[in-house]
């Protein structure tokens, strides 16, 4: 049977599609443009919108798992809602869903709290299902490396509790095995809930001081204050992603994302090797 790929062009999604690839598994990814869609070959691409629920039902058709990933949008929650209630119709209820750390817990992050409503409708309607709760993105570091490389300044305020950054790699290598555990697993198995996290736990001063190290030169953290990354950050996208952002960062300032005991030992288990640490992603972004 085909597994479905829902947000297969992103950071994450690419990788999960050729971690399936490489385990031989049949792939559909549903996009809003397949141009953009320069998959393995065997990939089958399927032009849509999750608001387009003729074309969800579609995609649908002879699919018996889904990873559903859904972008941080005004309407993700609505997005997540139909997709998983069309799943559900097309009898789809093997799913690896892509949630967030503590989804429980950031509520007033908007797109903490619809992950956690999403992750409630799975365990509500029955789906057997993974739930992963990825931590902050090493790799949405691409977003600020020119602010580090420019002007000396890590300016991402992620505070002094520490924040265990996780490579994509792991969270879609991660994904790809659940994915695949599920698909052929004789019955519907009972749904779990994996967190993916970094090898480190990283506070602003530590993630500066590894950029300093990687580049030869001071780099200072930026601070704790999230104003002025919201600043910047609504230069380039929606002001309402920017205030977003703003509210995720004071979670990491409050809060940080700190791994329970057994996440790392647990990952590593799973995948067989060590997990994608930071300073590997800054010294390539510092060489690109």
């Amino acid at each position: 049977m085909t597994i479905l790929v829902i947000g297969a062009t992103g950071r994450v999604g690419r990788h999960v599609v050729d971690q399936l690839v490489q385990r031989e598994a049949a792939v559909r990814v549903l996009t809003r443009d397949p141009a953009k869609a320069d998959f393995p070959a065997g990939v089958e691409v399927v032009q849509g919108d999750l608001l387009d629920v003729d074309t969800v039902r579609s995609a649908f058709t002879g699919v018996r798992t889904l990873f559903l990933l859904n972008a941080v949008t005004g309407d993700e929650f609505t997005q997540a809602i139909i997709t998983l209630n069309l799943a559900r119709e097309a009898g789809v209820t093997r799913v690896v869903y892509l949630s967030v750390f503590e989804a429980d817990r950031a509520v007033n992050v908007p797109h903490f709290a619809v992950k956690y409503g999403a992750e409630r409708m799975l365990e509500a309607m029955g789906f057997s299902a993974t739930i992963l709760r990825p931590t902050y993105f090493i790799d949405n570091e691409v977003m600020v490396k020119d602010v580090i490389l420019n002007h000396g300044v890590y300016p991402m305020p992620i505070g002094g509790k520490g924040v265990a950054m996780v490579d994509a790699r792991d969270i879609a290598e991660v994904a790809a095995i659940e994915l695949i555990r599920r698909d052929t697993a004789e019955a519907a198995l009972p749904i779990e809930t994996i967190n993916l996290v970094g090898p480190d736990t990283l506070t602003g001063e530590a993630v500066a001081a590894i950029w300093s190290e990687v580049l030869g030169r001071p780099v200072a953290y930026g601070g704790d204050d999230p104003s002025g990354f919201e600043a910047n950050m609504a230069t380039f996208m929606p002001k309402w992603t920017a205030y977003e952002m703003r509210l995720m960062a004071e979670r990491y300032v409050s809060d940080g994302m700190i791994p329970l005991d057994g996440d790392r030992a647990r990952l590593t288990a799973l995948l067989g090797r060590p997990l994608h640490g930071y300073r590997e992603t800054a010294t390539a972004l510092a060489q690109a």
